[in-house]
């Protein structure tokens, strides 16, 4: 797929507000047995970069997840295809995820962690895309709202191109 790709979060600004995140969950999870699920594959920038900044002791773990079967559009159907490794029960988790979009995954990824009786799950989003919500979630912990652009870089990818770009970038297809 051609097109362009322009700025819309800064790589500066990225970067100020993971700090800030960091901050205030290493604050809310100071006692806490907190263990950090990332979705891969678009988690692993924002999750290494947001736990370096967490002076506490927690836990990482992954699940790789599918709701977008290549292009622009989800599928709406979320598959698990890789599951935690961790023992959450009676753990703290915090799901740490790319962006929220439809708000399908996060609510799949919820109930499905749910069931390994952890003593809380919240989640932690670079980026919140509401006005696409079909299901209602919320995120703890959002690093920015974003309007109805299809976004690039610091994880986020177009059929696993321009994950490495170190800045936000809305994608305009070219016609």
């Amino acid at each position: 797929m051609e097109g362009s790709i322009e700025v819309l979060i800064p790589r500066e600004k990225v970067e100020s507000r993971i700090k800030e995140l960091g901050e205030i969950i290493a604050k809310d999870y100071e006692d806490k047995n907190l263990v950090c699920v990332g979705l891969l594959k678009g988690s692993v920038m924002f999750m290494a970069e947001l736990t370096k900044t967490m002076d506490i002791d927690l836990a990482m773990d992954f699940m790789k997840v599918s709701s977008y079967g290549g292009g622009m559009d989800s599928t709406g159907v979320v598959k698990i295809l890789k599951d935690v490794d961790e023992d959450l029960t009676g753990k703290d988790v915090l799901i740490i995820e790319d962006i929220i979009d439809t708000g399908l995954t996060i609510a799949n990824v919820k109930d499905f962690l749910a069931k390994k009786m952890p003593n809380s799950i919240k989640v932690c989003s670079l980026l919140d895309k509401p006005s696409r919500r079909k299901v209602d979630v919320k995120g703890e912990y959002i690093g920015f709202e974003i309007p109805d652009e299809f976004v690039v870089g610091y994880g986020l990818d177009l059929d696993e191109k321009y994950r490495n770009l170190p800045f936000v970038g809305k994608f305009i297809q070219k016609k």
